[in-house]
Parts: structure tokens; sequence; C-alpha cells
């Protein structure tokens, strides 16, 4: 099909119309792939441009090569970024990473410290400068977005993550929120609290909130549900992406995860509507985001990592 008749393909086009025009072009298969996300070490044009998977991220410790800097990092996702762009309707992935103090896992950029310091300055202004040096340092990865920050309330400090909560106190977890003014501009409202968060329905509060973003699962926590569900992950599958999980981070089961999202739609166990509405909420994130114009790194920005120019956004 000629690209001039393609909506999607159009930036001048409105984002709701791009999102529809594109939808309606997928394939079911299409439609999944957008629903996962794999880990950079096997991010392969298997998955890339042939199924043509939403999204790659890293777990902690998984890096191009040791000592990796900041450019050899948009070398990596600029060939993942390649290959999606090669499949069949040139959907670009989006990139995570765990920025949580700086962009910490990559050579060469500027650490902070951890929230659990930050939440004890009071300063959500510095918290927020913070934000907008992160930001800066991820962009010149060529990576799209952070899994940050932790918004939970620490109140028992045998839980493995202490650090990365800013307080024991809601009020100040909830100013140190301005560390998203700063990576992206906007601070989310509303926060979760006490349940299982993937199979709670209830509380993904896209609908109360207006919330036009998507929801992602951690680092195999389908996994996790299989202790309350039973030991079937095609169960936790289910439960999770009913409940309105849009994008899951599938760990080492991709193809397992793959595979029993397309049979629970095609059974229709989970309705075609939950996955249309799942991958619209993806696509809008990558429209809006300017990914379909602008999908490769900014190699402007690599001047910049570690630099003293980061030191205006400190003050």
């Amino acid at each position: 099909m000629e690209s001039s008749s393609c909506i999607y393909k159009d930036p001048n086009s409105p984002i709701e119309a791009r999102v529809k025009d594109l939808l309606s072009r997928m394939t079911l298969k299409e439609k999944v792939a957008q629903m996962t996300q794999i880990e950079r070490s096997v991010a392969s044009p298997h998955y890339l441009q042939d199924l043509g998977i939403g999204s790659v991220m890293n777990v902690g410790g998984s890096s191009p090569f040791p000592n990796a800097k900041s450019s050899d990092w948009a070398d990596m996702v600029d060939w993942f970024q390649k290959l999606a762009l090669q499949s069949r309707l040139g959907i670009p992935i989006i990139y995570g990473i765990d920025a949580v103090h700086g962009n910490n896992g990559v050579y060469g950029t500027t650490i902070f410290p951890h929230n659990v310091g930050l939440g004890a300055t009071r300063d959500a202004d510095l918290v927020r400068r913070i934000g907008v040096a992160t930001a800066l340092e991820v962009r010149a990865c060529g990576i799209q977005y952070t899994f940050a920050p932790c918004v939970a309330v620490c109140r028992d400090p045998r839980w493995g993550r202490c650090y990365e909560s800013y307080s024991e106190d809601t009020n100040t977890v909830r100013e140190m929120a301005s560390i998203v003014t700063g990576l992206q501009g906007q601070p989310p409202e509303g926060h979760p609290n006490g349940y299982p968060f993937l199979a709670g329905r209830s509380f993904l509060l896209k609908d109360k909130l207006g919330f036009k973003g998507f929801v992602i699962s951690d680092w195999e926590a389908l996994d996790r549900l299989s202790k309350p569900l039973g030991s079937n992950y095609r169960l936790c599958v289910s439960t999770a992406v009913n409940a309105g999980t849009d994008m899951v981070m599938v760990g080492q089961k991709h193809r397992e995860f793959v595979k029993d999202l397309i049979f629970l739609a095609e059974s229709g166990e989970i309705p075609m509507t939950r996955i249309d509405d799942a991958v619209e909420r993806i696509l809008r994130v990558k429209f809006v985001a300017g990914l379909f114009e602008h999908p490769f790194a900014d190699r402007s920005l690599l001047d910049i990592v570690g630099s003293k120019v980061l030191k205006s956004c400190e003050r």
C-alpha cells in the first residue's frame, strides 16, 4: 500500500486518527507483539523485524559490553530501532531502562543519591532538576523512558527496595514526585496501594484518572502471580491483561507469553476490545513521543553526558 494513503504515516494527521488507522492494519500477532517487552539480550531480528515487538528493556547489569558508554548504548538502541522499522508496518520500539538515580547503568553518566537520600533533603525543586539532568542523559543513549521514580511509601525496612523510597511519610513522597516533572513534564496523580497491582482491576484507575498512557508490569511480575493463582502461567497472563495491564515485561518467558496471549485472544478469554485498548495506548504513547518521526538517538546530547553543562540543571 502506498505510504501516502496511510494516515498513520502522516505527521500532520491527528494522533487519534493515526492510532486508529494503524490499529486497523494490524494482525492479532502484531498486536500481541506490541504488548510484549523483551530484554535486550534476546532482541534478535526475529523479534524486532519479523514479529514487530513493541518494546525492549535491560535488567540491571545488562549492557552492550562492560563499561559501555552512552554512545555505545545509542549504537545498540539505534540498531534495534532499525530492525523494528523494517517490520511490516514499521512501528518503532520504545526502549526502557532503570535510571533510578541518574542514568546509573551507563558508564560515565552523572550519578545522584538514591531516593532515600533525596527525600531527606525535602527539596522538591532539587529533585525536579535531577529529573531534568537524568532525562538528558537517558535520551543521549537513544532511550525513551525510565522505570522511575519509585513512589512506594516504605514502612518496613526489610523491603529490599527501601532505598528507592523517598520516605515513610506519604506527603514527602508526594512532594518528591516532582522528579516526574523533570523527567517528562507532567506529574501523575493518585497512588494505588496495598494489593497485588496486576490482579486488581479496581486499582488500575485509567478511567477514573483519564489516563491515556499504558500500564506495564515489572520484571517477571506475572510469574509472581503464580503463587496465588497456581502454577498456570496462561491464567496469570489472562488475569493481568484482563485487569488492565497493557504491556508485559516478560523476562525469560517471552515465547510462552506471546503464544499464550494469542491463544487467550483467539479463544475469547481476553476480549479483543481489551487487546485493542492496550495496543491503542501503546501506539498513542509512541506517536505522542514523536517516535515515528524521530526514532533514533539525538547524538548532539552525547557531549553533555557527565559534563558541567548538567550543573545548570542542579542549581
